[in-house]
C-alpha cells in the first residue's frame, strides 16, 4: 500500500500563487506515476497533471498550461503542484493520486486539499 498525504492548499486572491505538495509513504517502489485531480461543487473530478516517478516525463491538462507546473523531489518522495496566475474558476479540492507500474487508472488517492480562489 501507498499513502498519500496532501498539504499546502488555502485562500488565494485571483492572479496569485499556491503551492500544494502531496507526501508519499510506503510502497513506493511500486509507483510508476503520480498525478493531482481536481473537483469542485457539483462538478466531476478532473485531471490537472501527471509526472512519471522517475521525474522524466510530466503532462498537463490543457486548461493549466502555462500556469500550473507538477515536479518531484526523489530524496523527500513528494510531488508538488505549483499553481501561478490562479483564477476563481480553479478553486476546487485538489487531489494527489498515485498509479501503479501496469496499472491502467490510479491506485492509491489522499484525502484532499481545499484550495479557493477569490475575485
Amino acid at each position: 500500500q501507498v499513502q498519500l498525504v496532501e498539504s499546502g492548499g488555502g485562500l488565494v486572491q485571483a492572479g496569485g500563487s499556491l503551492r500544494v505538495s502531496c507526501a508519499a509513504s510506503g510502497r513506493t517502489f511500486s509507483l510508476y506515476a503520480m498525478g493531482w485531480f481536481r473537483q469542485a461543487p457539483g462538478k466531476e473530478r478532473e485531471f490537472v497533471a501527471q509526472i512519471t516517478w522517475s521525474g522524466s516525463s510530466t503532462r498537463h491538462a490543457d486548461f493549466v498550461k502555462g500556469r500550473f507546473t507538477i515536479s518531484r523531489d526523489n530524496a523527500k518522495n513528494t510531488v508538488y503542484l505549483q499553481m501561478n496566475s490562479l483564477k476563481p474558476e480553479d478553486t476546487a479540492v485538489y487531489y494527489c493520486a498515485g498509479r501503479n507500474a501496469g496499472s491502467g487508472s490510479y491506485n492509491y488517492w489522499g484525502q484532499g486539499t481545499q484550495v479557493t480562489v477569490s475575485s
